[in-house]
This record gives C-alpha cells, sequence and structure tokens, in this order.
C-alpha cells in the first residue's frame, strides 16, 4: 500500500493462520509471505498462500491490506481473534435452494436399500408450484443465511423445481434477490405431464421457457443422465445446452451421476464451466477433464453420495490426472439437504481421498473458478473482504473436527461480530 486506510476501516488482528487461497500472501510488496509449514500441525500446501500471526484491513467491504501483524497499520476498529484461522469464504457452486415441501420419507427409503432415479423431484415440484412468492422467498433467505453461518459467502442457486414457464420464472426472480449466481434448470427432469410427449417439453424449455428465464439467469444446466428415465438424454441435452448459449448464457451439466454416461464430454465439448456430480468416469472421461483443465471443472458433490448410500467420486484420480477439481453441498430437498460446506470438506478428504488442504482450494478457489470468477474463493488486496473464521488454529480442523460447527462468515461492520 502505499497509504494507510481511511476512516472507517476495520483492523482484524490474532489470527493464527491466514489462508489466502493466493500462492504468494495475497499482499502487496514484500509485506505478506507464504508459509509452508504449519509447524505441530504439519505439512501445509504452500498453494494456499498460508501467512502465520497475520491481520488485515477491510474497508468498504474490501481487503486494503495483510501481512504481519506486527507491521498493521491503525484503523478505526479492530476485531480481535484471539489464535482463530480465517479463510476464504467458501464458495458453493451447486444449490437448489427454491424449494417447498419435505422428501425426509424418500431419505429413509433410500437408508433402507431403494435406489434413487430421480424421481422424487416431481414431489417437489408439486410442494413449489403450490407455494406463493412471499414464502418461497422467506425459504430461500433461511438456507442463505444458513450456509452464511457455516462460513459460506457466495451460492449458486438453481431453478428446476417449477417447471412450467412462470415457476421457472419466478424461482429464479427470487433466487437473484440473494445472489448474481443464479441457474436456469428447466430440464431438471421431465414433469410428470410433459412424460408422454418428450420433445414437447425439449421445446417448451428450449423456447417460451428459456426466453422468461434468460434475463434472471447467469447460467443453464441440464440434468443428462440416460440412467433415470426422467432426467434428459445426450440429444435432449445438447439442444438444451445449445439454445441457452445462444441466448447469452453460460453452461452447467449435471453429468455422470447415476452411472457411465455423456455428461462429461458433452460439458468438454461445449464448453461448460461446470460438470457436476462425476461419480462414475472412465478414462476417456478423465483425459476429457485433464485436456479442459483451464475451461471446465469437475465439481463433486459428496453429499449427495452420504445421502444416497452411492460410491463416490475417485477425487485423488482426477487431481493426480490434472483435472481442475470443485466441492458443492447440492443443497437439496432429496439427494442432499445439507448446506455445510465444511460436512462436504470433511467427506472429500474422508471418502474421496483429498488432502485437507487440497479440499479447501476445491471448496473455495476451485469452486469460484467453477464460476469463472477470480475475485472470489481467496484473500487478496484489493479483492472483497468475504472472510470465514474458524473456531480453530487451523483450517485442518475443518475436517479433523467434522460435525462441529467450526465456521462463520465473519462480518467487519461495526454491528458486526465473529
Amino acid at each position: 500500500m502505499t497509504a494507510g486506510p481511511s476512516a472507517g476501516a476495520t483492523l482484524v488482528t490474532g489470527i493464527a493462520e491466514l489462508v489466502t487461497c493466493v500462492p504468494d500472501g495475497g499482499g502487496e510488496g514484500g509485506g505478506a509471505t507464504s508459509g509452508g509449514t504449519a509447524g505441530g500441525n504439519g505439512s501445509v500446501d504452500s498453494d494456499l498462500g498460508i501467512l502465520r500471526e497475520a491481520a488485515l484491513v477491510v474497508e468498504d467491504d474490501r481487503v486494503v491490506w495483510l501481512g504481519p501483524v506486527a507491521d498493521a497499520p491503525d484503523a478505526d476498529r479492530r476485531i480481535d481473534l484471539e489464535g482463530r484461522a480465517v479463510i476464504p469464504g467458501f464458495v458453493d457452486s451447486h444449490s437448489h435452494l427454491v424449494f417447498d415441501g419435505d422428501r425426509a420419507a424418500e431419505f429413509t427409503a433410500r437408508m433402507t436399500g431403494e435406489r434413487y432415479d430421480g424421481g422424487g423431484i416431481g414431489v417437489s415440484v408439486a410442494a413449489t408450484r403450490a407455494a406463493d412468492d412471499d414464502r418461497l422467498r422467506e425459504l430461500v433467505r433461511r438456507r442463505v443465511a444458513e450456509m452464511r453461518a457455516q462460513g459460506t459467502t457466495t451460492v449458486e442457486i438453481k431453478g428446476g423445481y417449477g417447471l412450467t414457464v412462470q415457476d421457472e420464472a419466478r424461482s429464479l426472480r427470487i433466487a437473484r434477490e440473494l445472489t448474481p449466481e443464479t441457474t436456469f434448470l428447466g430440464a431438471h427432469v421431465v414433469p410428470p405431464e410433459a412424460r408422454a410427449d418428450r420433445t414437447a417439453y425439449v421445446e417448451l424449455v428450449t423456447g417460451p421457457m428459456l426466453e422468461a428465464c434468460a434475463p434472471h439467469a447467469r447460467w443453464a444446466d441440464v440434468f443428462c443422465e440416460p440412467h433415470s428415465p426422467h432426467a434428459f438424454t445426450e440429444e435432449e441435452s445438447r439442444a438444451v445446452l445449445l439454445a441457452a448459449r445462444d441466448s447469452g448464457l453460460g453452461l452447467r451439466v449435471h453429468g455422470n451421476q447415476l452411472g457411465p454416461g455423456p455428461g462429461v464430454r458433452l460439458a468438454v465439448e461445449l464448453e461448460a464451466a461446470s460438470v457436476d456430480h462425476c461419480t462414475f468416469l472412465d478414462d476417456a472421461d478423465v483425459d476429457a477433464l485433464v485436456h479442459a483443465a483451464g475451461t471446465t471443472v469437475a465439481t463433486l458433490l459428496p453429499g449427495v453420495e452420504f445421502s444416497t448410500r452411492s460410491p463416490y467420486p475417485d477425487a485423488r484420480r482426477l487431481l493426480d490426472a490434472g483435472a481442475s477439481v470443485a466441492l458443492a453441498t447440492d443443497c437439496n430437498p432429496g439427494t442432499c439437504y445439507s448446506s455445510s460446506m465444511p460436512f462436504v470438506i470433511a467427506l472429500a478428504v474422508r471418502e474421496m481421498g483429498m488432502t485437507p488442504s487440497e479440499a479447501v482450494w476445491a471448496a473455495t478457489r476451485g469452486s469460484a473458478a467453477s464460476l469463472r470468477r477470480d475475485d472470489i474463493g481467496r484473500i487478496a488486496v484489493g479483492g472483497p473482504a468475504d472472510l470465514t473464521v474458524l473456531e480453530a488454529p487451523s483450517h485442518i480442523h475443518l475436517a479433523y473436527r467434522a460435525g462441529v460447527p467450526i465456521a462463520q462468515a465473519l462480518s467487519t461492520t461495526p454491528s458486526g461480530s465473529e
């Protein structure tokens, strides 16, 4: 920095470990340096850009300084975290928060052996259609607040539980009130009333529904899954994605969730930003993701496998091959009614072969990349003050203390608290 922060700045001190997710530590000049080890906590990936005994200054919701606490400038306000760790706010790049209704009975049935095939989505569709706008708006606000209470500062929200022109458009309008990362998902499943004529429904999705929803969406998605009679074939998915791209929307794909299929390669071919689930991959799928690592991110959703008793994706295989990997919750009423990114991180470490540092990166920078954002998922001078504080001295505790609510988004406003 060339000048100190002006009036209204907040100095955050007492940071035992500042995880910037910027290899050089995210500071200016020589003031911030990256740590390479975590002392008694063991080795830490230097790509996380860890600073020890650090401080940062926030002004107007931007980070204006960070570095060693001994070099910290003065500020109007001060927050002492007393030895806690700070990481970038989690980026949850896959969620379905606009819905009403309860599907606990479906979860119970799966725990006794019933296989998931996507059919339960129809239950949520009926309940969502019956809800008025005020009820849906309040439900989404509560879910976003629940996410923030667990450290998530950016969330992508899909439609997909209305499946009529009017209901999909209102779902996205409501979602847009809470995030710019909204996704048109008229091609979630074919609704019951349209199953006699799938072609007509695809034409509705690619025509009037897309036209009504595109002004409220940044992205379009499709459930490309030949192993579900309710989802969409490769040909149908291609039609939806091409129409969405022609309307100016970015592309995302649900792919390879229930078995091997065309979703991954279709996503790579059309340069989708993300292909999500990636549970069943063959060598050609992995090769495609590696070659598209700068374009298409494999977003893994282990909460779904936990909630459906399905095999977990092989994150280790993808990472070792060189693919880009993200983590997200897929918070939804049917296959993963969890809004907890810390839970996802713990599953990724325990069940998918990721290290704690890889999982934190995938839940922040990796997930930001899947949204084609370079301003979030990291802590750097000039960047947004999207900060999450841990009730722990190290990011490793996110996996080490699985199930314990140690993460929370940090407010640096005068009325805020950690």
